[in-house]
């Protein structure tokens, strides 16, 4: 039931009982552009016309446009309620409760988060990209799932990384091919869209 549900049914959010600056919000609009800067192309992402985070490159000497993987991390939080480098991104790490601030939301887990990402990308770079497909192989689900052990997000269940996972590539592919737009993430209904556009 986990990979076959009956019913699709999102379980309670991870933080619902946080104070309200410590919880994801409802929804937001993310701009993430490419950028020419010093003769070299890099990433840049906003969240309320603010820049967060760092310039992107793919790190990499074989382009493949890892740069624009913070996708998979606005995915990873409306579909599953768990992204802790989101979380330190937009300052909603769970300060209020030392426990999680430290071992949900500190440095191993983004660390685990962003070892699950480059892990489906590089599985994504074999599939071309989970393009045209519906499901994600019963096998990779389960190797993320042992991944994450030992971190709240090992509640979810496999259809909500499938989910996740499918998304986020439907918005990478989505961006890798205009270079830049708008993501709008509902976290409430578990939705997450694109569309081009310049930063306004």
């Amino acid at each position: 039931f986990s990979r076959w549900p009956g019913e699709i049914t999102y379980p309670p959010k991870i933080d619902a009982d946080m104070p309200k600056n410590e919880r994801l919000p409802s929804h937001l609009e993310f701009f993430i552009a490419e950028e020419n800067i010093g003769g070299k192309q890099y990433v840049i992402q906003k969240c309320n016309k603010i820049i967060i985070g760092d310039r992107l490159t793919d790190n990499k000497m074989e382009r493949d446009d890892y740069r624009f993987h913070d996708v998979f991390h606005i995915a990873f939080a409306v579909h599953l309620g768990w992204s802790p480098v989101l979380r330190a991104l937009l300052h909603l790490k769970r300060k209020s409760v030392p426990d999680l601030d430290e071992n949900q939301d500190g440095a191993r887990a983004i660390l685990i988060e962003e070892g699950v990402a480059t892990f489906i990308f590089g599985r994504g770079l074999e599939c071309d990209l989970f393009e045209d497909v519906d499901h994600i192989d019963y096998d990779l689900l389960k190797s993320i799932q042992e991944f994450v052990r030992g971190y709240e997000v090992e509640r979810c269940a496999l259809w909500q990384w499938e989910k996740a996972i499918l998304e986020g590539f439907d918005i990478f592919r989505k961006l890798s091919t205009s270079r830049k737009g708008y993501i709008t993430a509902d976290f409430d209904n578990h939705t997450i869209s694109f569309r081009e556009g310049d930063d306004e």
